[in-house]
């Protein structure tokens, strides 16, 4: 089964999921009188923005290279991620808003025990969805699978809070208005969630490197390849999920030009064998610095 279809697959089924769970919630938390309940079922159903969102993107960023785009389209999964990300900013701003206005509310409803099942019943399929989403999401290499992923498990967490709220509430009418405050703490969670996914995508569309530590490590790697004299400037620039490598290679001059390309090939081959996410690398060759007193 190729990536395309596995990312397909797994979001359909999530989608599916999210529309049955978003109803009954809905339904639970209104005739329960719930309003964390109700905010709980609109985060679901925001789950199938994104899900709607990455089975209309997938079969663009999984395109081919062509001649206008000879690096790709992965920098469209990226551009799929930055919009999941304003999907759940959007939702939270809505359900934390809602919460605080009906906490000035002086008459609170009473709320129905039926309003349990809601939040348990979201805990449980998100956590699932999250771990099915998320493996998928690690086996195609797909941030935007990964995003969602994340965004089924901000459903099930923040259903944590809802479930303790309406506990309490129907334990102790004095504390109804915790049913509120369980509405804005999901709306807080989201919006964290939220803000990791957007930044964590502008810089991947910013083509921002690896960190240091992964680029010394990188250079080990090339050091401990035969016939290899050296290795500088080298940089990456990372494409969604993925990296793109250029680096100066230092080998013996008196080598022939076959033989300077063969140890290229090898470096290239190498990186590529050790990360999955690194998809080129530009060798460019040099004689060995020192051996020309070359700067």
């Amino acid at each position: 089964m190729d990536k395309k279809t596995q990312i397909q697959n797994i979001t359909l089924i999530g989608l599916a999921a999210n529309i049955v769970l978003s109803i009954i919630k809905f339904f639970i938390g209104f005739i329960g009188n719930s309003q964390a309940v109700v905010a709980d079922a609109l985060h679901s159903f925001s789950d199938t923005s994104s899900d709607l969102v990455i089975l209309f993107g997938v079969k663009y960023w999984t395109a081919p290279p062509d001649d206008s785009h000879p690096y790709g389209h992965q920098k469209i999964e990226s551009f799929i991620s930055i919009i999941i990300g304003f999907i759940l900013l959007f939702v939270a701003g809505a359900i934390g808003y809602n919460g605080l206005i009906s906490l000035q509310e002086k008459n609170q409803s009473e709320l129905n025990w039926i309003v349990i099942i809601g939040p348990l019943i979201s805990i449980i399929v998100k956590e699932i969805l999250f771990k099915l989403t998320y493996k998928v999401g690690v086996k195609t290499n797909s941030s935007s699978l990964k995003a969602n992923a994340w965004h089924h498990r901000t459903d099930a967490l923040s259903s944590i809070p809802v479930l303790i709220a309406v506990v309490a509430s129907l334990l102790d009418p004095r504390l109804r208005f915790l049913d509120q405050i369980g509405a804005v703490i999901v709306s807080a969670f989201i919006i964290k969630v939220g803000f990791g996914i957007l930044f964590t995508n502008i810089n991947d569309l910013l083509d921002t490197g690896i960190s240091k530590e992964k680029i010394n490590a990188l250079k080990k790697t090339i050091n401990n390849i035969q016939s290899v004299r050296g290795v500088h400037k080298l940089r990456t620039r990372k494409l969604a999920n993925y990296i793109y490598i250029d680096l100066h290679l230092e080998v013996d001059g008196q080598l022939s030009v076959i033989q300077g390309h063969d140890i290229s090939e090898e470096v290239k081959h190498t990186l590529i064998r050790n990360n999955p996410k690194i998809i080129d690398v530009m060798v460019h060759l040099e004689p060995e610095r020192n051996q020309y007193n070359l700067e």
